[in-house]
């Protein structure tokens, strides 16, 4: 009996030193999460943390970003596309959308429903189809920075994103990507028209003197500045139901005593209006559009009793350095 209590030691003493084994694992175990507990912070920290990174980005969003101001009308199909296209642009804090349907229901539900979307869309229901309900000033709006596009103008994240960049240098002008010029011919009339519009006053190179909005940045200030223009400059606007954009320019040339706008090459911009199904074109398709942006002009020239605008040649690439003398058409 005796020998057998002698052979059942060994097998005590292997147990005793595994659960000793085990008490030392677990023990070790246990310092490393406390260890881990004092580095990591608690449920109430990590929520503070993340609160304030949230205010924190808020804050530079609104410095370092833009709001995009698109007017429509009918080109529903072609609009959901477009806003689709520049929910993916960096730095694009809002998109405010000119709903010029009149009575027409906006898409807000139909775009809800295609979401969620990075970028908040808010649709502005208008009361009557004008031209410069574009040129409000938003309360929505809390950017310096505005990207003023056409409805049925595509351009790419990558231009944005430089032409952003560049506005930021200028701050006090428009940038965008469709220049154009007036001229003056030997009675004193004045012309409108792009880079192959011609005149000897000019010299040698092609030359322009405005920047037209509806593909460009410019500060949310001239909104408001033009708001207080002259009621003759509302009142042309609203007659011709054209030329906004050449009195932004006006405006801006005359406030700021330089070239109202700086012009920067695009890469890739495209006109989608074949794609919209509503078969509604442009106004730039009429015939007589030429002939009314000058009649804007000699008409602006008359309002402010002067001719603000001045010329420029300095064209900025993302592959160069500046350059004048574009000689391509836009």
């Amino acid at each position: 009996c005796r020998c057998c209590h002698i052979c059942k030691l060994p097998g005590r003493v292997m147990g005793i030193r595994a659960l000793r084994f085990l008490l030392v694992v677990i023990l070790v175990l246990l310092l490393v999460a406390g260890a881990l507990n004092t580095l990591l912070p608690n449920v109430k920290e990590d929520k503070m943390l993340m609160l304030r990174r949230d205010l924190k980005s808020q804050g530079k969003s609104a410095q370092d970003s833009f709001t995009l101001i698109m007017q429509t009308y009918n080109r529903t199909d072609l609009l959901l596309r477009i806003l689709n296209h520049y929910q993916a642009v960096p730095h694009l804090h809002k998109v405010i959308v000119v709903w010029n349907n009149i009575g027409e229901k906006g898409p807000d539900e139909l775009w809800n429903s295609l979401g969620p979307h990075p970028v908040p869309v808010i649709f502005k229901q208008q009361t009557a189809n004008r031209m410069r309900n574009r040129l409000q000033v938003f309360p929505e709006l809390e950017t310096s920075a505005v990207l003023m596009v056409d409805d049925d103008t595509l351009i790419s994240a990558q231009d944005l994103v430089f032409a952003f960049s560049v506005w930021q240098q200028f701050p006090d002008q428009i940038v965008g990507f469709v220049p154009r010029k007036h001229v003056s011919t030997a009675s004193g009339v004045y012309s409108y028209g792009g880079f192959e519009l011609q005149t000897s006053s000019l010299g040698n190179g092609d030359q322009y003197s405005m920047v037209l909005i509806g593909a460009s940045f410019f500060n949310s200030k001239y909104l408001e500045l033009f708001q207080k223009q002259p009621a003759a400059v509302h009142a042309l606007i609203d007659e011709t139901q054209n030329c906004d954009d050449i009195a932004m320019n006006f405006i801006i040339a005359k406030h700021i005593g330089k070239t109202s706008g700086v012009f920067v090459k695009p890469v890739l911009m495209s006109n989608m209006e074949k794609e919209s199904n509503s078969g509604y074109s442009g106004m730039w398709h009429r015939a007589e559009h030429f002939l009314q942006r000058s009649y804007c002009i000699n008409k602006l020239v008359s309002i402010y009793d002067s001719m603000p605008l001045k010329y420029s040649n300095i064209m900025i690439s993302q592959f160069g350095f500046p350059f004048a003398n574009h000689k391509s058409k836009m």
